[in-house]
């Protein structure tokens, strides 16, 4: 049965992270991906599209997912529903992610590459969390910081998974 964790993509810019972000929420059976934005989308034909089908290696047939234009109303949308909004980005508020209180149904968001998650986005979170970074860095490639976060938010719920 799958977990009540969703991924909200916040303007990822690469179809190759897209993709294999969707084989890490498989593997962490992820209820649904909410793609938004810029974010490529398994379902287009065009180039960078066929190369989200690709990274995925065929995860994409087996997570739910949609495309969501407006960001804002969809978070709005699920806090309505009651999904606890997660925002996985360093902040002055972000606490660390083996600290963190997760409350389920959750919503992680994840942000673009570059930018990181939108300021706007970021205001309706519920909880911002962050992975201590120990080299001069001080940043993850996304898919490893999703896979990361994932996984803990897994051993939190249940360590048995």
């Amino acid at each position: 049965m799958k977990k009540n964790i969703y991924l909200i993509l916040d303007n990822l810019r690469s179809a190759h992270n897209v993709g294999a972000i969707f084989r890490t929420a498989d593997a962490t059976r992820v209820k649904k991906i909410f793609l938004c934005g810029i974010t490529p989308t398994p379902s287009e034909e065009k180039q960078g599209n066929r190369r989200v089908k690709k990274a995925s290696v065929g995860a994409d047939k087996f997570v739910k997912w949609s495309y969501v234009k407006n960001i804002k109303a969809k978070i709005e949308k699920l806090k309505k529903q009651g999904v606890s909004i997660v925002a996985l980005e360093q902040t002055p508020e972000s606490i660390n992610y083996c600290q963190a209180k997760y409350n389920f149904p959750l919503a992680l968001v994840i942000g673009n590459e570059i930018e990181g998650v939108g300021e706007s986005v970021l205001k309706l979170a519920d909880q911002k969390i962050e992975i201590p970074m120990y080299g001069k860095k001080n940043s993850l490639n996304v898919t490893t910081a999703t896979g990361i976060a994932l996984y803990k938010i897994l051993e939190f719920t249940n360590p048995s998974v």
